[in-house]
């Protein structure tokens, strides 16, 4: 069964930058769209970031200009490189591949 591990979370100053990744234990089809979720605590899940297997790329209007999402299907991982971070950006994050969906890891802004 396929895990996906997330990592690259932590604690940052906003204006700050971070990149997560996402790692599938063993081979993932390349076939299918991953995406970046988040949650902050007491809010809905939301959808951050997609990119489908021919690269087309959607994001949340909350991170337009700041986020970009990328993947390396030899791999097997998904990145999310994160800048410009403000406070609303805190949730944690997770990663979701072909139906598989990672713990999440972290991630917290502060002024």
């Amino acid at each position: 069964q396929v895990q996906l591990v997330e990592s690259g979370g932590g604690s940052v100053q906003a204006g700050g930058s971070l990149k997560l990744s996402c790692a599938a234990s063993t081979y993932i089809s390349s076939r299918c769209t991953a995406a970046w979720y988040r949650q902050a605590p007491g809010m809905e899940r939301e959808s951050v970031s997609r990119i489908s297997s021919t690269g087309t790329i959607t994001y949340a209007d909350a991170v337009k200009g700041r986020f970009t999402v990328s993947r390396d299907n030899g791999k097997r991982s998904l990145y999310l490189q994160m800048n410009s971070l403000n406070t609303k950006d805190t949730a944690v994050y997770s990663c979701e591949w072909c139906g598989y969906r990672g713990q999440g890891t972290q991630v917290t802004v502060s002024l």
